[in-house]
């Protein structure tokens, strides 16, 4: 097949995997809280700690094995890499719809934070097939894969939660991804390159990632502030709204911040392509730590669900900006390795963030989380703001 259709094929191939994986991931956000005191925990405080291990836990071996497979998928394949992602964690996710005690879904969260990584192998996987001239409209358009389908999750997550049970949606989630890898596997094809000697690579592989360190740390402070209100959104919700169709609305605001991505991301990505990553960083990380005010003075689900949209539109273009640095500042030869690294830094931001709030709302109180979420977002706004590195590397890195 010419270049041209091979690398597009890929592109909607991967773009409609992407899709089913985070819809199926997100399918289970809205009630996740609500299972676990299915599952026998009655007390708010219990449920919102057991809600952020449980959320947290997938992140404990993600953020250890990342490294690995990165590493495994310079030598071996992106594709290999991906198929063991997806398989693993659709046969790990449906057996969650069998647990009779929270501590077994803890377990196999832990579990399937081993098999992760589908979506940063996926976004590797196109790079590597993607001419160069090409790879920055490629990537953003992969992206709003993952993006519409953290969109659409929730919203099918909120509506089969009232119509076929808790349970069964891990059973749907584990044949969406069984369904993605199986599409990947018959149809998307990757064109091996010639392997770095592995002395070379022993000689220069560390100082290859020095320009990136900024942008991993930059990926776990962001994640920390993103994450450390999710355990909490649903319950907070049940504190302002005494309405019928509750899992309804928590999927609706969860999944409005996916809306307002899909309206963010692209206008941020031309705003980054005109202004740089660096400052686009600082502007959307600011305006997002302002997003939480609304949502911790909220005294209606309409209110709530109007700070979360601020928060999706300019959130959008954070974690695209990242991976677009990461494609600028790795040369080709680790970039396997380098999307592992800040997938990792990711995960560590999706380990520590779930427990902060989680732990804090249990101590403080839910609007205390907030106000420490803007805190850790602005704190990043200022480390993006004084590391000019990120600007300067994307010249001066020609390795």
């Amino acid at each position: 097949m010419p270049a041209p259709l091979h690398w597009k094929k890929s592109l909607w191939i991967l773009w409609g995997a992407n899709f089913s994986i985070m819809c199926g991931m997100n399918l289970i956000l809205p009630f996740l809280p609500l299972y676990v005191g299915q599952l026998g925990v009655h007390e708010v405080g219990d449920v919102v700690r057991w809600t952020g291990w449980i959320v947290a836990a997938q992140f404990i071996t993600s953020f250890l094995t990342q490294p690995l497979w990165g590493a495994i998928a310079d030598r071996r394949g992106r594709k290999i890499m991906l198929l063991r992602a997806g398989f693993g964690m659709a046969v790990v996710t449906a057996l969650m719809g069998i647990v009779t005690e929270p501590w077994q879904l803890l377990a196999l969260r832990l579990l399937n934070g081993f098999f992760s990584g589908f979506i940063s192998m996926a976004v590797s996987l196109q790079a590597s097939v993607t001419p160069p001239e090409h790879s920055g409209k490629s990537l953003g358009t992969l992206q709003t894969g993952s993006i519409a389908g953290s969109l659409v999750g929730p919203l099918i997550g909120g509506l089969l939660a009232g119509m076929i049970g808790y349970s069964h949606i891990f059973f749907v989630t584990g044949g969406l991804m069984l369904c993605a890898s199986l599409i990947v596997m018959i149809f998307v094809h990757e064109e091996r390159k010639a392997p770095v000697q592995k002395k070379v690579r022993q000689r220069t592989e560390w100082r290859l990632f020095r320009p990136l360190l900024p942008v991993f740390a930059a990926s776990l402070i962001t994640q920390i502030g993103m994450m450390s209100i999710e355990p909490i959104v649903t319950v907070y919700a049940k504190t302002i709204y005494f309405g019928n169709h509750l899992e309804l609305f928590a999927g609706l605001i969860v999944a409005i911040t996916g809306i307002a991505n899909l309206f963010g991301a692209p206008s941020l990505g031309r705003l980054g392509d005109r202004i740089g990553q660096r400052k686009l960083l600082v502007i959307a990380l600011s305006m997002a730590a302002l997003a939480f005010i609304p949502q911790a003075f909220a005294t209606s689900i309409t209110m709530l669900l109007i700070g979360r949209f601020l928060l999706g539109l300019f959130i959008g273009g954070m974690i695209p900006s990242l991976n677009v640095l990461v494609l600028k500042l790795a040369p080709t030869q680790i970039q396997g390795t380098a999307y592992g690294f800040n997938t990792s830094s990711l995960f560590l931001g999706n380990l520590i963030g779930p427990l902060l709030g989680s732990h804090v709302a249990a101590a403080y109180g839910f609007k205390s989380v907030f106000y420490i979420t803007m805190g850790i977002l602005l704190l990043c706004a200022m480390f993006v703001y004084l590391n000019r590195s990120l600007e300067t590397w994307r010249q001066t890195n020609s390795v």
